[in-house]
């Protein structure tokens, strides 16, 4: 069990500077996100395009603003719980109980939802019956290599995900990158690197072909592909890896009783607060009256949030504002001398 003064769901741009809100008023949080990595919409959907309108900031990029949040939090130690979806919440006394898609436990006083626009999940293959070979033969992300050393392994895929782990993986596994166009979408110097492999005879291209058919019982033993002639070929294979990019829902976040609003989160603008005490909801995932869907909001909703969580978390404190620039608790918090 991990028992903490906050639990974020969410490691995006507001995600992360909750910690830092959090962490300059003496609280602790822990970050759970079911992506691999931090940065939410900014890394999965623009890590390299221009941000405008951050402030004092004249442009950056998303992989930029997170990695510069993340420089901001590092005084605090936060522990992330990647790879991870919340997928139990209920209400112990004072505090919050949270369980995990994989086991994991927390307990809080507070807990705040930072979810973007819901959860990201990989596109699953359009086939039939693909849900008995997941997480066996069919995978959608890679948690660890090593598991797919010494594999026949079929990537499917345009974009960078696929490419590069067709770079990584090629070095000890047979590799086939299988597109449905014969156009590539990832970076140049990547795809330079991989028509450089094929010709070598180290891995196989083919395009353009999509999945039709797969063969096995418990794990697959070979797999049927088309173009759009309706040609067919079929390849021996043990492991299929699918990079079709991403969806957004929800996800379990609509059970937990929450007032919504659509598919955003009913919340007090005062503090953030949702309908149910001690849950708050920030960011693009929040809604009240003149909402902008901008991170600077995020960041303006988590310092107000971040108030009544001290007042849950610290009954028996009086809450004092206190500015970083004169403050000696909190630049010490900082780890300034």
């Amino acid at each position: 069990m991990n028992k903490t003064d906050v639990i974020i769901i969410g490691a995006g741009p507001v995600g992360l500077f909750a910690v830092h809100q959090l962490g300059i008023k003496g609280l602790k949080a822990v970050i759970i996100d079911n992506l691999d990595k931090v940065g939410g919409q900014c890394i999965e959907l623009y890590p390299d395009k221009p941000i405008y309108d951050i402030p004092a900031v004249p442009e950056c990029t998303g992989k930029e603003l997170t990695d510069r949040l993340l420089e901001q939090i590092k005084p605090f130690e936060t522990k992330f719980f990647l790879n991870e979806r919340v997928d139990e919440v209920k209400q112990e006394g004072d505090s919050w109980f949270v369980k995990t898609n994989n086991n994991n436990t927390f307990i809080a006083p507070n807990i705040i939802i930072a979810g973007g626009v819901g959860s990201f999940e990989p596109r699953k293959l359009a086939l039939q019956n693909t849900e008995k070979f997941e997480g066996k033969s069919i995978f959608y992300a890679v948690r660890n290599k090593d598991d797919f050393k010494n594999k026949n392994i079929c990537i499917f895929g345009g974009g960078d995900s696929a490419l590069d782990w067709t770079l990584e993986l090629y070095k000890f596994s047979k590799v086939t990158l299988i597109h449905r166009r014969n156009e590539f979408r990832g970076a140049q110097h990547t795809l330079s690197e991989i028509k450089k492999l094929e010709k070598q005879g180290k891995i196989s291209i083919k395009t353009p072909f999509q999945l039709d058919k797969i063969e096995g019982d418990n794990t697959i033993k070979s797999i049927t592909i088309k173009d759009d002639d309706g040609n067919t070929e079929q390849i021996t294979t043990d492991t299929i890896l699918s990079f079709f990019g991403l969806v957004m829902k929800l996800g379990p976040i609509a059970e937990w009783g929450l007032n919504m609003d659509k598919k955003t989160i009913s919340v007090n603008p005062n503090n953030f607060e949702t309908n149910k005490k001690g849950i708050f909801a920030v960011g693009d995932i929040c809604s009240y009256s003149g909402k902008l869907k901008l991170i600077l909001s995020g960041f303006h909703e988590v310092a107000l949030a971040s108030v009544e969580c001290f007042k849950r978390a610290r009954p028996n404190e009086k809450y004092r504002f206190e500015f970083t620039t004169s403050s000696k608790t909190i630049q010490n918090r900082l780890g300034k001398k």
